[in-house]
């Protein structure tokens, strides 16, 4: 998933609006290519709605010029692979944008490309609010004659109401938690699967220090080390000599069972809260035999037996940080 941006702003935006006209070829090959133009009152969560679109799995393209947009379309059904979900983020911060999409949108649906229109906005004082928080200035502020952010705010309502009337979907975030409106987007736009996630499960050794981008650490070192026996020294915890005997160890089979558990409740958390990666830390001393037995079998156990919601895939994957660094 990748997000680009363009500012170009040179040019006549309503020249330009004309212009625009996606090869009815490209379409006519590729009649599941699906666009949603994500627009709305600055401050009322665009940028939000952008990186559920990514994490959903959409290419986003952030304050593409109309003329752009049927290109973008031809370039994403021919990419290898091609892009079947293209979001297109617009704004009052590009020239070309006068408020009015109906060309843009039009046309697409004419090629038979499945076009909807997101629009976003929030109350007055809770868009003040929130560009307070950030300080940041209003993309309309200067525009007004007295050059207040209401002022900016009132005439970006004025600009875009057009767009509001004509929009498949209009989202009011006054009230709503970025988790809310992130699982509001899911609904619309996730195609109806359930949340996926993704959960690494890492070994390390704790002597070169515990992974910054852990979410959960586990700590090992509780077991008998097989480094101080003099044949399981040189093998690893990849190897079944070494597996069988530290999950043989007493304590170990409970423990690896309570982690089982506890990373299982966590993760149906995460896909509440629209978490989509997990990261599940194992360490022992030097990240050799202990850390990677019980990862490899934690990652077994949540491949097999993690309670999943109907129709999701989530990925379980095991790396091993620290392994021949010995």
């Amino acid at each position: 998933m990748t997000r680009v941006e363009s500012n170009n702003t040179a040019g006549n935006p309503r020249q330009t609006e004309g212009r625009t006209s996606p090869s009815s070829a490209v379409a006519a090959a590729n009649p599941q290519v699906e666009v949603v133009i994500v627009t709305g009152l600055s401050g009322a969560g665009r940028g939000t709605a952008a990186r559920v679109l990514e994490d959903l799995g959409w290419y986003v393209a952030d304050n593409l010029p109309p003329e752009l947009i049927g290109r973008m379309v031809e370039l994403g059904a021919s990419a290898e692979p091609p892009i079947r979900s293209l979001a297109l983020v617009m704004d009052v911060r590009s020239r070309f944008f006068t408020g009015d999409l109906s060309v843009v949108t039009d046309q697409l649906r004419k090629l038979g490309i499945g076009t909807r229109v997101l629009f976003l906005e929030a109350s007055d004082d809770v868009l003040i609010r929130r560009f307070g928080f950030a300080r940041r200035r209003h993309p309309l502020q200067g525009e007004s004659k007295d050059g207040t952010l209401s002022a900016g705010i009132a005439a970006e309502r004025i600009r875009l109401s057009a767009v509001k009337t004509a929009a498949d979907l209009v989202i009011d975030t006054t009230e709503l938690s970025i988790h809310q409106l992130h699982r509001k987007l899911e609904e619309a736009f996730g195609g109806g699967a359930p949340s996926a996630l993704q959960l690494t499960v890492q070994s390390f050794g704790f002597k070169r220090g515990v992974p910054l981008d852990a979410d959960m650490v586990l700590d090992v070192r509780f077991l008998p080390n097989p480094h101080w026996i003099p044949e399981l020294r040189e093998h690893t915890g990849q190897e079944s000599v070494v597996s069988e005997y530290v999950l043989s160890r007493p304590g170990a089979d409970d423990y690896l069972r309570t982690c089982h558990h506890l990373v299982d409740l966590t993760m149906n958390g995460y896909r509440q809260e629209g978490k989509r990666y997990m990261t599940v830390a194992v360490g022992c001393t030097g990240g050799k035999h202990r850390s990677v037995a019980i990862a490899e079998a934690l990652g077994e156990l949540m491949s097999e037996g993690a309670d999943v919601p109907e129709g999701s895939a989530d990925v379980v994957r095991v790396v091993h940080r620290d392994l021949g660094r010995e």
